[in-house]
């Protein structure tokens, strides 16, 4: 999935109306499974000068990268800090591990050729699925679209919610980015 729909999705389902650190809390855990690729495909990019194609057609498929998305990318450790949370009972460590461990479970079956290995450090297997949210090539036609229904719905659950200004302006930022990005998937990129 998209950015921004895991933020909305995360934050609908795991933060708590008027407790601004759950719902900050669960903002967080719903980008930072991703941040990693943000910030190395950034620097790649922008510091670096890096082409796009190496970044995403060599860097991304390297084996650094991918360990480091294999530790973002965990099943098994974000599930030990969710366990953890629910242990002591924090309620914002249970919206961060909750909405990244929900993170996961949305981009388990939506990565074709692209996926990372969800159960390290047991296991470098990946996940090969049949669905990709961006590759038209692997259903992405019908699943972008139904992404974007989701990740708007999460959003007006949000807004509903009547949460503290600086997290209605994030909503409606995340929902036009949602609405901006399924457009350029559905309509501008290129089949693989």
């Amino acid at each position: 999935m998209n950015t921004p729909a895991h933020l909305l999705i995360g934050a609908a389902a795991f933060g708590r109306p008027m407790r601004t650190g759950v719902l900050l809390a669960a903002f967080l855990g719903g980008l930072l499974p991703d941040l990693s690729l943000y910030l190395m495909a950034g620097t790649s990019l922008f510091v670096l000068g890096i082409s796009p194609q190496r970044v995403f057609n060599e860097l991304y498929f390297s084996d650094a990268w991918q360990t480091v998305f294999a530790i973002d990318n965990s099943f098994v450790l974000w599930g030990i800090l969710l366990a953890v949370a629910l242990w002591w009972r924090v309620p914002w460590a249970i919206a961060l591990t909750g909405a990244a461990m929900l993170h996961l479970s949305l981009d388990f079956p939506l990565h074709h050729d692209d996926g990372r290995p969800h159960f390290w450090p047991v296991s470098d297997w990946v996940f090969e699925s049949p669905f990709s949210y961006w590759d038209r090539a692997h259903g992405a036609m019908w699943i972008a679209p139904i992404e974007g229904v989701i990740a708007l719905a999460a959003g007006i659950v949000l807004l509903l919610r009547r949460e503290p200004i600086w997290a209605m302006v994030m909503t409606m930022i995340l929902m036009a980015a949602e609405v901006w990005i399924v457009r350029q998937w559905l309509f501008f990129f290129i089949d693989s």
